[in-house]
């Protein structure tokens, strides 16, 4: 399970380097804009929930240029860092949140703006929830997130060494799917597509992983510091799959958008127009 806390603490940290090595955090960004850029949407409020340190204010602002923009994120220093864009400036604040638990009222938000904010969340149904919550009806939630097939070569390097949880789990595109509409957002579109990363030996694919924050967060890691020996045998059987003296690393990118509802029905009750009932005869 992902450390909330673990999570927190290594972006506060790498809210000085992120910028440096965000060139996944662009593709998808920039894949996401192109994929919402078509959708009517009159704007007023929107949501870059999980901006770290504001790379999509500017882009979000020529979208929707009349619109109040609100950068959501954990780590403070990462709001910290966004407040230095001036494309934030005007008509924006922010806000220091979880996101599974908005400080925003109900169906107050036009769009939700949130790109690989969800490799990071334990249970993204959670996050779906609140946003069906905050999101107007007819609002869009647009996201880009990781999918299972990405960095198995560093998990199938891992199985060489021991048997622990080294990579997280991302969920599948059907089962995000499906929790999007459980959560009460209606019509999700969703696709995929691959990006391959190459670095040049594991010094350089260590510093990237570290300067965007990226290294073993999982709560469920072995409690244990793994051994010197261990990780440098996790290295090395990374190294021995090189190829023309590059190490690959594929990415599976989830893009999606959906529509907000408004408020979901609770099952147990039912409300009823009393003006509408019948008056029985005499």
């Amino acid at each position: 399970m992902l450390s909330t806390h673990h999570i927190r603490r290594r972006f506060e940290r790498a809210a000085s380097t992120f910028d440096s090595a965000d060139f996944v955090h662009a593709a998808t960004r920039d894949g996401l804009l192109r994929r919402i850029e078509p959708l009517l949407i009159d704007a007023q409020t929107i949501v870059d929930l999980g901006c770290a340190t504001g790379a999509a204010a500017r882009p979000l602002r020529k979208r929707f240029p009349k619109a109040r923009l609100v950068g959501v994120d954990l780590a403070h220093n990462m709001l910290r860092a966004a407040n230095t864009r001036k494309s934030f400036f005007a008509r924006s604040s922010f806000v220091q949140a979880d996101a599974r638990a908005l400080p925003f009222a109900n169906e107050s938000i036009d769009v939700v703006f949130s790109n690989q904010l969800l490799p990071w969340i334990a249970n993204p149904d959670e996050v779906f929830v609140e946003i069906a919550r905050v999101l107007k009806k007819g609002g869009v939630f647009a996201f880009a997130t990781l999918g299972p097939d990405s960095l198995l070569e560093i998990s199938r390097a891992w199985r060489e060494i021991d048997d622990g949880l080294h990579v997280s789990r991302f969920p599948d595109m059907h089962n995000l799917g499906d929790g999007l509409v459980n959560a009460g957002l209606r019509d999700p579109v969703l696709d995929v597509d691959r990006l391959t990363v190459s670095y040049s030996g594991t010094d350089a694919l260590l510093a990237d992983l570290g300067a965007a924050g990226a290294r073993n967060m999982l709560q469920g890691r072995t409690r244990t510091l793994t051994g010197k020996g261990k990780f440098q045998g996790m290295l090395t059987a990374l190294a021995s799959a090189m190829v023309d003296g590059k190490i690959a690393l594929e990415l599976e990118l989830v893009f999606g958008h959906c529509w907000g509802a408004g408020p979901k029905m609770d099952p147990a009750n039912y409300r009823i127009d009393a003006s509408r009932i019948p008056l029985r005869g005499k």
